[in-house]
């Protein structure tokens, strides 16, 4: 979840296309699936533990699995 609270904070999100084995494409899109998940499950008290409001927490939870940030395509 790191990952995300990370990119919420302005981090880079133009996503970077290398090449990557299908295993590994599939690994990060589960990943960004289950984190969004997770993501949109916290409470408000809990998002702002972590220094995300409910808004925030909500746009990131619609975006689709392949808009993911760059560092996670290295």
């Amino acid at each position: 979840m790191t990952s995300i609270v990370s990119r919420l904070k302005g981090e880079s999100i133009a996503p970077q296309y290398r090449r990557q084995s299908l295993w590994t494409r599939i690994s990060v899109m589960i990943s960004v699936t289950r984190q969004r998940r997770a993501l949109k499950a916290l409470d408000t008290h809990l998002l702002r533990d972590i220094g995300v409001t409910p808004a925030q927490a909500a746009v990131e939870a619609e975006k689709p699995v392949w808009n993911v940030p760059a560092h996670w395509t290295k």
